[in-house]
């Protein structure tokens, strides 16, 4: 049977070569058939409302079942973190893999009410087996102490800060493979 992967992409336009397409492309070629890769297209993503996009992971949840890999990249990331923190799910999580997700609310040009975590959130998750956080240490769309924000809320997850200015991971991301592959 294959493992399902539930894909949430970042925002701004998913065009060909735009977002989060090339990291998906990637996804889909080197994850391969032993994967089942879903990738919904989120609503309005130019322009993304949190209500919106909860409404969209609500039907895709609704649609999963038994084991399931998460990956959220940039807004995609920190959104599904959010909703894991809010709603219950029906299927078990493997692994929760949040590529260089943004932490709304702690900086003042991270301010998004609709975005931000409450407090306490970690408490609020559902049992997730493993959680990998990924940053670029030079990301200039979402900068890396975002990561230092969720590596203390989160002190049981396995981070990765990576050399370079990546955020969009056009080239993909090796470690991510290998800690899917790995689970």
């Amino acid at each position: 049977m294959k493992k399902q992967v539930l894909f949430i992409h970042s925002a701004g336009t998913q065009d060909f070569h735009k977002g989060s397409s090339n990291l998906l492309a990637y996804l889909k070629d080197l994850l391969g058939d032993e994967y089942n890769l879903l990738y919904p297209k989120m609503p309005n993503p130019e322009n993304p409302e949190y209500k919106l996009w909860k409404v969209q992971l609500e039907k895709e949840f609704a649609a999963l079942g038994g084991k399931v890999f998460l990956i959220g990249h940039s807004l995609g990331a920190s959104v599904l973190l959010k909703y894991l923190s809010e709603k219950t799910t029906n299927c078990t999580i493997s692994g929760l893999f949040m590529i260089a997700a943004p932490y709304w609310g702690k900086d003042d040009d991270w301010q998004a009410n609709a975005y931000t975590l409450s407090k306490d959130f970690a408490t609020k998750l559902p049992q997730i087996s493993h959680i990998f956080l990924y940053h670029s240490r030079h990301d200039e769309v979402v900068p890396s102490k975002h990561l230092e924000y969720y590596k203390r809320k989160l002190p049981k997850a396995y981070t990765h800060i990576l050399d370079d200015d990546e955020h969009y991971f056009n080239n993909g991301l090796p470690k991510l493979i290998d800690d899917i592959k790995g689970l």
